[in-house]
């Protein structure tokens, strides 16, 4: 979240989809504009639309339920998924000759925390758009409901992102979480339950951006920035610190060296500045989070030492780790399951601190209530922090980069880095720069089917436990073998 919370707030109202068609026209007039001078898309290409075009069909005639399955590597993805339905469909469609009816649009999932950080108007608009809100680290009975009643029975099919959130990256996914596999298999029970024949289906969509116009230039000058944010401008690479580790020195002479090409030159730089902040948070826990940090001492590293992108990953994941403990113990919850799954327990466990369901009228507490109350919100939001910086970074590795030394995988990890900088300073990491025009690519993939496993999902606790995960592990590689 980008705002600070020190007040203690009501508890957090389900907003109920109320899908209005004018509020849809406005939108989806706007949407060029919204895309190319907001979101820094110049156009959007589709790949295999006509299979929408057929499940629209179906779904129209009432053969079919579907959702949209889509990557999640960017907060524009939802315009260009609109941009899919809203433009692609409907002009393929018609160049088939099938007739749809309007609007060709979609009901979606999205996380109740986003009106939080984009304002209140962005909840209203949402839920004219037939988004219906979910929370991410508890059972939401409400947001459950109202998904599963849309899936089975709405007007419009539905989408969402199987990732759950956001990593950041074009070219590496994070792991499915299994609640999208288990709403496919909720509808097929409903279904089955009325005595309804549709067919339901779960449809991978992959959306990849590329840039325009490859942003060494607009990359150059962001790590510029981030060095000095860092400190690492004011280090000379003639006569560094004497407390720096030889590889960080060397990876300071090889930054500086006009001798070295120039992409291995700001990869050296890149590396440095993840080296150099790695180095400074491991520092930042051991000191002020006695016995939860572990860091490589600089002054007694081995030549060498810090090259391997293995280990790089390694002490990438155990600060991670450490952040999350910090956490984890402010809040006494025992780390359990994925860096991602800790996060969304840690993320509710703060918001049930600050959004206070046990309180029915904040405004009848004494001022000597309100005042704990007020302090306990603003200590969960601090302590929430250690979890956002994880949260940026669950999908980072030392070998992204290295392995294809693109302007895009630059770009990327060089913005993740800015997200960090950003709350580290107190900024807001939704604000980070636009380094270039981009376009984004969508690749429709083959539906697959739910209802083909429902006789197993349905014949026991073992079996149904077991469809959910192959589901979830089919739809993994369904959407792996579109990336580009």
């Amino acid at each position: 979240m980008s705002y600070t919370i020190n007040q203690v707030q009501p508890p957090l109202e389900f907003i109920p989809p109320a899908f209005n068609p004018a509020v849809h026209t406005v939108a989806r007039s706007l949407l060029p504009f919204w895309m190319n001078f907001g979101a820094g898309i110049s156009h959007v290409e589709a790949d295999q639309v006509e299979i929408l075009v057929d499940l629209y069909r179906q779904f129209q005639s009432g053969k079919t339920r579907f959702m949209l399955a889509f990557r999640h590597p960017s907060t524009d993805d939802p315009l260009c998924l609109a941009s899919l339905l809203w433009q692609h469909v409907p002009q393929v469609a018609r160049r088939q000759g099938v007739r749809l009816r309007q609007p060709v649009h979609a009901h979606f999932m999205y996380d109740r925390g986003i009106p939080l950080w984009a304002g209140s108007a962005a909840g209203w608009l949402y839920s004219r758009l037939g988004g219906t809100p979910i929370h991410r680290g508890k059972i939401d009975r409400a947001g459950l409901r109202s998904v599963r009643h849309i899936f089975a029975n709405g007007k419009l099919p539905i989408a969402a992102a199987p990732e759950g959130a956001t990593n950041g990256h074009n070219e590496i996914m994070s792991p499915l979480e299994p609640g999208i596999a288990q709403m496919g298999f909720w509808c097929a029970e409903d279904l089955h339950q009325a005595g309804r024949t549709e067919a339901v289906l779960i449809v991978p969509i992959w959306i990849q951006y590329r840039y325009v116009e490859s942003p060494w230039q607009p990359v150059e000058k962001l790590l510029a920035q981030l060095e000095a944010d860092t400190g690492l401008a004011r280090m000379q690479p003639d006569n560094p610190p004497p407390e720096l580790s030889v590889t960080t020195r060397k990876l300071m002479r090889e930054a500086s060296s006009a001798d070295q090409p120039s992409i291995a030159r700001l990869y050296a730089r890149l590396y440095l500045l993840g080296e150099h902040l790695l180095t400074v948070m491991e520092q930042h826990y051991a000191q002020f989070y006695r016995g939860t940090a572990t860091p490589i001492d600089p002054g007694n590293a081995p030549e060498g030492e810090g090259t391997d992108p293995r280990e790089f990953t390694a002490r990438l994941q155990a600060l991670l780790n450490t952040a999350l403990r910090v956490a984890e113990e402010y809040f006494e919850i025992q780390p359990k399951g994925s860096m991602i799954d800790r996060c969304r327990r840690l993320e509710q466990a703060g918001w049930d601190r600050i959004f206070r369901e046990d309180i029915k009228h904040i405004e009848a507490l004494s001022p000597l209530e309100r005042g704990l109350a007020d302090r306990i919100a603003e200590e969960a939001n601090l302590r929430m922090w250690h979890m956002r910086l994880v949260e940026s970074f669950v999908a980072v590795t030392g070998r992204y980069v290295l392995e294809k030394p693109t302007a895009e995988r630059f770009a990327e990890t060089t913005l993740l880095i800015w997200d960090m900088i950003a709350r580290i300073k107190g900024e807001s990491p939704f604000k980070r720069p636009r380094l270039g025009k981009q376009s984004a690519h969508i690749t429709v993939g083959q539906p697959i089917s739910v209802s083909d496993r429902w006789e197993t999902y349905q014949s026991s606790r073992r079996a149904a436990k077991q469809a959910v995960s192959d589901l979830t592990q089919d739809l993994q590689t369904a959407l792996e073998k579109m990336m580009g």
